[in-house]
Order: C-alpha cells, then structure tokens, then sequence
C-alpha cells in the first residue's frame, strides 16, 4: 500500500508520525505545500485550486490512497477530491468528530475546538458535532499557531502569551479537538493550559479511521517516506528528520 498525505507544510508530519507509529503503510508520500502556506487565510475558490493541483501532484507516484492532512482542505476541497481523484480520498475532519466520539460518551461535555480561520469560519466540526448531539461547544481560530509551530517553538513565552491571548475568556474545557494538523506539535502545552484536558488530533483518528474503513492494519515491517515541498524541499526533509526521528529509519 503506497498513502499520498498532502498539508499547506510542515503540520502533516504529525500525521506522518502516527502513521509510521502503527505501520499501516508500505509506503508514505509526502506533500507540503510549503510555498504558499498557511492556507487558513485564503479564500475557499483558493484553496480548492490548490488541493486539485496537489492532487495532480501525486498522480505521479499512483498511490493507493490520498489522505488529507490539512483541516482547511478538508473543510473546503474533500468533496471536490473525491470527484477528482479515481482512489479514496480521506479528509481529517470526519475522523475527527468520530475519534471525539469514542472518547466521550456524555454528550454535554464542553468542547473547544481550535483551528485556522478558515477551518473555523466553514463550521464543519461545529455541523458535525451539533448533529451528533453535542451542545456545548466553543470554536476560535487561532491561526497564529501556525507560524508559531513553522518556526519550530514549541514552549516559552511567545507560546504562553499566544495561548493567554486566545484562551483567556475560556474554561472548564473536558475536550479540545486540534482543528490544524500542526497544533498536535503544541498539544501537550495546550493541554496543561486547560488543566488536563483531552485533546483530540488528526494523526491518532486518521490511524484508527484507515483501520476500520480501509483494512489498513497490515503493519508493514518497514515504512520508506519519500518528503516532497513547493519550496525549500530540504527545510522540510530537516523538519521531518528532527520530528520523527528514529521513525524514518525503521
């Protein structure tokens, strides 16, 4: 099995990460569209002609499935992708929502769902979790995470005072999904600022998602990743070496 997994940058190695974790893939394909990121402050028609483009892209590699590891392109692209795109194609949104779901059972738990402007301004988790009953819910885009994550910070004072200047209106959270595959890399901060509270994140659901609806539990002995970007190729090769590790050499 040979997965293609595309993001607006450097955000879906956290995806990568979880899938190199469980094994699931002969085979990983990996995409940033590092030039034109972030794509939570363009425009839908925008990003839509981007996430075509990127499809494009990958029918060079005939991979098995396309995995979207971005919120914004899952929010705004998916339906078109799969019109596109002769394989299956999975956004992040929906695992999302399902992972949220095996996790709570109460339905009037207060969840904080987080992402970029754009994530946040289609309403989709909001739809989603509305129509699975959910009441109590709180969606802010904090989009200056963002570059926050691209610039490799991770902890200090310029995260703190970001999460003061977002959160500070906000509390007794039990659940925060991670709307922006970067945020994971920022999880365990986020976290702590609301006292504990669980986070829900792409790279975990996605695994679980591809598990039960497309067989992939092969745990293949040994992952090759290929990483590719639409600029500086090699920053992104260095990112992905210093997030993952010995994971690439498995």
């Amino acid at each position: 099995m040979r997965v293609g997994v595309f993001d607006s940058g450097v955000g879906g190695l956290t995806v990568v990460k979880s899938l190199l974790e469980h094994k699931l893939f002969k085979e990983i394909i990996y995409y940033g569209d590092t030039a034109r990121v972030p794509y939570g402050v363009k425009d839908k028609n925008t990003i839509i002609r981007y996430a075509v483009e990127a499809l494009e892209f990958f029918k060079n590699f005939e991979i098995d499935i396309f995995v979207i590891a971005c919120n914004t392109v899952s929010a705004y692209a998916l339906d078109r992708l799969v019109q596109e795109a002769d394989i299956p194609v999975v956004g992040v949104i929906n695992p999302g929502v399902i992972a949220l779901k095996n996790s709570f059972i109460k339905k009037d738990i207060n969840i904080l769902v987080i992402g970029t402007k754009a994530t946040i301004r289609s309403g989709s988790y909001e739809t989603q979790l509305k129509s699975d009953g959910y009441t109590n819910i709180i969606s802010i885009q904090t989009g200056l995470f963002v570059p926050i994550v691209e610039e490799g910070i991770f902890d200090g004072e310029v995260l703190d005072s970001t999460m003061r200047y977002y959160f500070k209106d906000i509390n007794n959270i039990d659940a925060i999904i991670l709307g922006c595959t970067h945020f994971p890399l920022i999880e365990k901060k986020i976290s702590e600022y609301f006292g504990g509270a669980k986070c829900i994140h792409s790279g975990d659901a996605i695994v679980e998602y591809l598990q039960k609806n497309y067989n992939c539990d092969k745990n293949f002995d040994k992952t090759s990743v290929q990483f590719f970007a639409s600029d500086n190729p090699d920053g992104l090769k260095s990112v992905a070496k210093e997030w993952l590790g010995d994971l690439l050499h498995e």
